[in-house]
C-alpha cells in the first residue's frame, strides 16, 4: 500500500513539475545499476526533493531526511513518513537519523541528502555539514552527484545534472580532532563534485 501511494504521489509532481519548470535532466546514465547509494544534491528551493524524485527513475525509491519542524503537522507528517521521509534535527547531532540512514542503506534503499542542509539564499553553493561525509563514509556506499542549475521559474526549463558515482574513504582516526579534521575534507571533496556538474564551473 505504501508503494502504491508514493508512486502515485510521485505522479501527480511529476506531471505538475513537468508542466511548470520542465526539468531537463543530464547524465542519467551514471545512475548505479545497483542500490544502495547516497544522492547528495545542492539546495536552491523546498522543491528540490521533489525535482530530484523526479529526475531519478521511479524504481529508486529516494528515502530523504527532512528537518524535524515538518513532523509538527500531524497531516505534513503523515504525508512525509508515507513517502519515506524521515526527520532531522538540525540543531544537533541527531543519532536517531543517522541509525535510519545507516539502516536504510543497509536495506539496499537509496537515501537522498542536502548536505549544505539549508537552502541557499543566493543560488551559490555553500559549506557542506559534516553528515553527509560521515554516513557515505562509515556506510560506504557509492554517492551519486546532483546539482540542480537554477533559478526556479515557471515555463522556462529547469536543468539537473547527475554526475558520476564515487565513493569517500574509509573513516580512520585516533582523535576527535583526527575525525572532524577528516570529515572537512570529505565534506569538501563532497560538495567539488556537486561544484563541477554546475554550468558555470565546467569550463574552470
Amino acid at each position: 500500500m505504501n508503494n502504491v501511494f508514493y508512486y502515485l504521489v510521485r505522479l501527480f509532481f511529476a506531471v505538475f513539475l513537468k508542466i511548470l519548470y520542465r526539468p531537463k535532466v543530464h547524465g542519467i546514465d551514471n545512475i548505479p545499476n545497483r542500490k544502495p547509494f547516497i544522492i547528495c544534491s545542492n539546495h536552491l528551493c523546498w522543491m528540490d526533493p521533489l525535482i530530484v524524485g523526479i529526475a531519478i527513475p521511479a524504481g529508486y525509491r529516494i528515502h530523504y531526511m527532512a528537518k524535524k519542524e515538518l513532523f509538527s503537522n500531524f497531516i505534513i507528517a503523515y504525508l512525509l513518513r508515507k513517502v519515506g521521509a524521515f526527520p532531522l534535527n538540525r540543531k544537533d547531532a541527531d543519532y536517531a537519523a543517522i541509525k535510519r540512514s545507516y539502516q536504510l542503506l543497509q536495506d539496499g534503499q537509496v537515501l537522498g541528502l542536502f548536505p549544505e542542509g539549508s537552502r541557499s539564499k543566493n543560488g551559490k553553493l555553500q559549506k557542506a555539514y559534516n553528515g553527509a561525509a560521515l554516513i557515505a563514509a562509515r556506510s560506504g556506499v557509492p554517492v551519486l552527484p546532483v546539482a540542480i542549475a537554477g533559478p526556479y521559474r515557471i515555463f522556462r526549463p529547469l536543468n539537473v545534472f547527475i554526475g558520476k558515482p564515487f565513493v569517500l574513504p574509509p573513516l580512520i582516526y585516533n582523535n576527535r580532532e583526527d575525525k572532524k579534521f577528516q570529515l572537512e575534507e570529505m565534506s569538501g571533496i563532497l560538495m567539488e563534485h556537486i561544484r563541477k556538474l554546475l554550468p558555470e564551473y565546467k569550463d574552470i
